[in-house]
């Protein structure tokens, strides 16, 4: 499984303009709405906001992994946002949030999801590959490095 076969370079938003938690997951959402224009984008935030309600998704260390799992979606699908700034995501450490990625999954499936779930995280223990997360200058040069890293871990 790779994650860059999930992710676009148009899903990449090299940096978000939102201040908050529930703006970030719209920009996020809004990313691949114009590709994915049967996904209800309501639905889909709901879902997320549903999720955040259980506990953050963001991690710490800078990082947020929003996730939910979508009825009538067919493929998983990720976006990745930056934040210069860093956004208040209620972390579990709690500092701002500057890496996001999210990602939307079909509902019947568990095993997927959490594969990748666990595929991110491990990409992003690497403290190396966060501080060229940040340093990237654009849109490309992010999904280089996204797809060299996910190149590096199994």
């Amino acid at each position: 499984m790779k994650i860059i076969d999930m992710l676009k370079t148009d899903y990449i938003l090299e940096e978000l303009k939102s201040g908050n938690k529930r703006d970030v997951l719209k920009e996020l959402v809004g990313s691949f709405m114009k590709i994915h224009q049967k996904l209800d984008s309501e639905a889909t935030l709901n879902v997320l906001f549903e999720r955040e309600k259980l506990g953050s998704t963001g991690i710490g260390e800078g990082i947020a992994i929003p996730h939910g799992k979508i009825t009538g979606l067919d493929q998983l699908i990720l976006s990745f946002g930056r934040s210069a700034v860093g956004i208040d995501f209620d972390a579990m450490d709690g500092k701002p949030v500057h890496l996001f990625f999210l990602l939307i999954a079909p509902e019947n499936s568990a095993g997927q999801h959490l594969k990748t779930l666990a595929k991110i995280s491990k990409m992003l223990k690497d403290s190396v590959f966060r501080t060229k997360l940040m340093a990237a200058k654009s849109k490309d040069e992010l999904y280089k490095i996204i797809a060299n890293q996910d190149d590096l871990i199994s």
